[in-house]
């Protein structure tokens, strides 16, 4: 079945906040994310996760990445490590009290992200969405596919979706809902397939959204839905409605933003700036 997902109503599709809460009320996300060179898309990850309602947003990121996110959000906390010296127990010990983990964007392929991949495949306690580098890393070692023992979600754009199936960029972006279908099925994940249109699946049904627009396609979007995706569960929505409800916000502050910046001059950051924009609430 393929389905239009837009609620009727936002606010109540969203997870419930009270007046008697604190930041720990609203879980702990952490986002695996950025390398030398690229600690933009764990920025963008981790404020996305933040919009989106989580109370504390930890990002796991190289060191040489520290002083340019404490400047930019220094909202966040930091946990860095150094690429030739990553340990597994750190990385463990900085999961153990976390709600929702994000991996991949900006991460790098090399033999530390294998690692970390490896690590977070392994986490059956926190729900998780792989992005970015993290599928690329399984798409070139499939083997690791045998580790997980419980779902999480995925979130390829079509050449990652081509990359993991080993299809053409045109087979995959002309039969979205069947390939997405079929992954999920495979896979027993959740899979949000994106492109103009981006289709989610639970491998038996596909829904799409209704909300979004071209001048979303810039780089560092994908980081912003992987972010907003994992505010949500750490607000402990399951990984089907995290997905479908986080393309929908994705895409409804990709519209306010295109209302404000116009398509030509929208950034991933106005994307940021635009969630859960008080007009649509």
């Amino acid at each position: 079945m393929e389905t239009v997902y837009c609620p009727d109503n936002l606010a109540a599709a969203l997870p419930k906040r009270a007046d008697d809460s604190f930041k720990g009320t609203y879980g702990k996300v952490l986002v695996a994310a950025g390398s030398k060179n690229m600690c933009g898309a764990a920025y963008l990850a981790a404020k996305a996760a933040y919009r989106t309602g989580a109370g504390l947003v930890y990002i796991c990121t190289e060191e040489c990445n520290r002083v340019i996110l404490q400047q930019l959000l220094p909202e966040a906390v930091l946990i860095t490590y150094e690429r030739e010296s990553w340990s597994g127990k750190a990385f463990a010990d900085a999961l153990r009290d976390k709600d929702a983990l994000v991996a991949g964007p900006g991460l790098g392929t090399g033999e530390t992200a294998q690692k970390i991949v490896d690590a977070v495949l392994r986490e059956d306690r926190l729900p998780r969405i792989l992005d970015a580098d993290a599928l690329n890393i399984l798409a070139a070692h499939p083997n690791l596919w045998e580790i997980p023992q419980k779902p999480f979600i995925v979130t390829p754009h079509i050449g990652e979706m081509s990359r993991l199936t080993g299809l053409s960029g045109r087979e995959v972006k002309e039969s979205a809902a069947d390939v997405a279908r079929a992954f999920a099925k495979e896979h027993g994940v959740i899979t949000v397939l994106k492109d103009a249109r981006t289709v989610v699946s639970d491998g038996r049904d596909c829904y799409f959204s209704s909300a979004g627009n071209h001048g979303m396609a810039t780089g560092g979007s994908g980081d912003v839905l992987s972010g907003i995706i994992g505010g949500l569960l750490a607000q402990k929505m399951n990984l089907l409605g995290a997905a479908n409800l986080g393309v929908h916000i994705h895409g409804l502050a990709g519209d306010a933003a295109r209302r404000e910046r116009g398509a030509y001059s929208m950034m991933a950051g106005d994307i940021v700036e635009h969630i859960l924009y008080r007009r649509d609430l």
